[in-house]
């Protein structure tokens, strides 16, 4: 039954893309509302700031609009596609600010039952999970946050990327190892 949903739901996306692609506003519209908080969480984990994160999604979501005719289903899926874009905006968002205040951004926790204490815990846990990951160079980077942010498969990366499943792999073997290094230096400053 599962695989049934999925199916049709890709058969819905399939005929809504063919719709935006014809120019048809409301197939557009749909397509934002099904993606825009995957998106929008993506570009938050990366600028660290709801302004900054919201203007870029409605910027990814223009710049698709504009390109919609251009979209190949067979090169990677729509929301693969959405996240290179998304990629492709924060590269220039980071290439035209050339500063680093997004590492110190303020990542919420959305536990309202846990003590002041463990809030506090998680944001700190958060803050520096999110600093390691954002020291990762920028395939290493990006491997991790479409994995373990936003669920991607490993197929789904690799075509998003261009590469093989395996070689994703071991692009994110490597990052874990790194994230560790990160972290535990940290600790061992601390």
């Amino acid at each position: 039954m599962h695989q049934e949903g999925h199916a049709e739901t890709k058969a819905e996306d399939t005929l809504l893309i063919q719709r935006a692609i014809s120019r048809d506003a409301d197939a557009f519209g749909k397509l934002y509302d099904m993606y825009v908080d995957r998106v929008y969480r993506h570009l938050y984990y990366r600028v660290g700031n709801v302004a900054d994160a919201e203007d870029l999604t409605q910027q990814v979501f223009l710049k698709a609009w504009q390109a919609i005719d251009r979209y190949r289903k067979t090169a990677s899926p729509f929301v693969a596609w959405l996240m290179t874009i998304s990629h492709n905006l924060v590269v220039d968002f980071y290439r035209t600010k050339k500063d680093k205040t997004y590492l110190e951004a303020e990542v919420t926790t959305g536990d309202s039952a846990s003590s002041p204490e463990q809030v506090t815990e998680a944001r700190y846990v958060q803050q520096q999970l999110r600093r390691a990951v954002l020291q990762l160079h920028g395939e290493q980077q990006q491997v991790v946050l479409l994995r373990f942010i936003e669920g991607f498969e490993f197929k789904e990366i690799a075509s998003l990327l261009g590469k093989s499943e395996g070689a994703i792999r071991v692009i994110l073997h490597r990052a874990l190892a790194r994230l560790r290094q990160i972290l535990e230096k940290e600790k061992e400053q601390c």
